[in-house]
């Protein structure tokens, strides 16, 4: 690298580094970076003496420097920084003329007049052909919002790239054209591709919009939904308390089996039947409260053509029609969807006889949980006044009149 090249670099990365306003995400170093090595690229393609390729390089380091002091004009700014910085390094007056127009050349919608400024203008678009170039333009976008230029919408942004890519540029040199012009246009594919999946997305969103403001129905259909989940969930919840009672019932009833019973065989322990007797007694009518609680009723499974006609079948409840042939009930679910009224008809009918098995399910179990509390406390009771009071040698006869006289 020559001395006024190094010294260009270290000039240019100082003053875009510490110079710049941040809101330039797009324009800053690491594009400027991009263009000098791009120009690079093209000039060594090219048949370009030692001090045009030196001097297509300087271009690329000075060619938005202007950013540092806005983005109006930001060429002519880019050619004043340039000339005052090689003019103090007694640099070729001619050369930095070329050099300045070479950097005008940059500025969109110009077309280039020789070889050079084909070169920059190539190098300043190389981004066109990389597969970064989504997320590049992307950055872009965002500079001109924070910048207060214009706000583009996702929409209006891809809009603007396919005419870019499609009308607005164009490779000029050999090389951008063999090399580069294939990548750029697969990434116009690219572009066009989310473009449609763009409009396929706004169109989903659209009839989203237009159903939920055209169907007064989904509010309904979500009392219904939530209202049936509500009565299944609590369903489920007696059935597990009907299930945990007669698990415990079992168990009391198993230990007394193995270990109270067996033991009245002996005289010395008839103090022990009473209180043995309620014991078991009061857990095996938990049981059966239980078992009722949780036990399925039997329906016919059937139904005929008239009762779908005059709507008096619930479709929807599998006891109305377990036993009918596959054709019969869709046969008669056809012609339910026909009907949204009887729809209606039959969540409300399952609303109703949900709620008619729930209030008998939670009946039998407050009497299951109350008779179980009931006959463990006689049943405590029982044992406690047997031990104190009507040891082995008391007659059995004197018990029972304490207890139930």
């Amino acid at each position: 690298m020559s001395y006024i090249l190094d010294k260009t670099q270290q000039f240019v990365v100082e003053l875009l580094t510490n110079q710049l306003d941040k809101n330039f995400l797009y324009h800053n170093l690491r594009h400027t970076q991009r263009v000098v090595k791009s120009t690079k690229e093209l000039s060594e393609s090219c048949s370009l003496s030692d001090q045009e390729r030196e001097l297509l390089e300087l271009v690329a380091w000075f060619h938005d420097t202007g950013y540092t002091k806005g983005n109006k004009d930001h060429e002519e700014s880019s050619c004043e920084i340039a000339e005052e910085f090689l003019t103090k390094e007694s640099y070729d007056p001619k050369g930095i003329e070329k050099i300045k127009e070479c950097i005008r050349a940059t500025k969109w919608n110009t077309k280039p007049t020789n070889l050079m400024e084909e070169i920059i203008r190539d190098a300043d678009s190389s981004h066109f052909a990389q597969t970064s170039y989504i997320e590049t333009t992307e950055l872009l976008r965002e500079e001109l919002k924070l910048l207060g230029v214009k706000n583009y919408s996702q929409k209006e942004w891809l809009q603007v790239n396919i005419q870019v890519f499609r009308t607005d540029h164009q490779y000029y040199t050999d090389y951008a054209k063999k090399y580069w012009l294939e990548k750029k246009d697969k990434n116009l594919r690219k572009l066009i591709k989310d473009k449609k999946s763009e409009k396929k997305i706004a169109k989903k969103e659209r009839l989203k919009a237009k159903f939920k403001s055209e169907s007064p129905d989904r509010g309904i259909q979500t009392l219904y939904r939530v209202t049936l989940k509500n009565h299944i969930a609590l369903s489920d919840i007696a059935d597990t308390k009907a299930n945990i009672l007669l698990s415990v019932n079992a168990i009391i009833i198993s230990l007394a089996l193995s270990n109270l019973i067996p033991k009245l065989d002996n005289p010395s322990n008839d103090y022990l039947i009473y209180p043995t007797v309620i014991f078991v007694l009061f857990a095996v009518v938990s049981m059966i409260l239980a078992v009722l609680a949780t036990r399925p009723n039997v329906t016919s499974g059937e139904f005929t053509k008239e009762d779908v006609e005059n709507k008096n079948v619930n479709l929807l409840f599998f006891g109305n029609f377990h036993k009918m042939k596959l054709g019969e009930y869709e046969s008669a679910i056809q012609e339910m969807l026909k009907d949204k009224d009887y729809i209606y008809n039959s969540l409300t009918k399952d609303l109703y006889f949900l709620g008619v098995v729930l209030n008998r399910k939670y009946t039998l179990l407050r009497w299951t949980y109350t008779i179980f509390m009931i006959g463990m406390i006689l049943s405590v009771i029982a044992f406690a006044i047997s031990f104190k009071f009507y040891g082995p040698d008391r007659k059995l006869e004197l018990l029972s009149q304490v207890l139930f006289f």
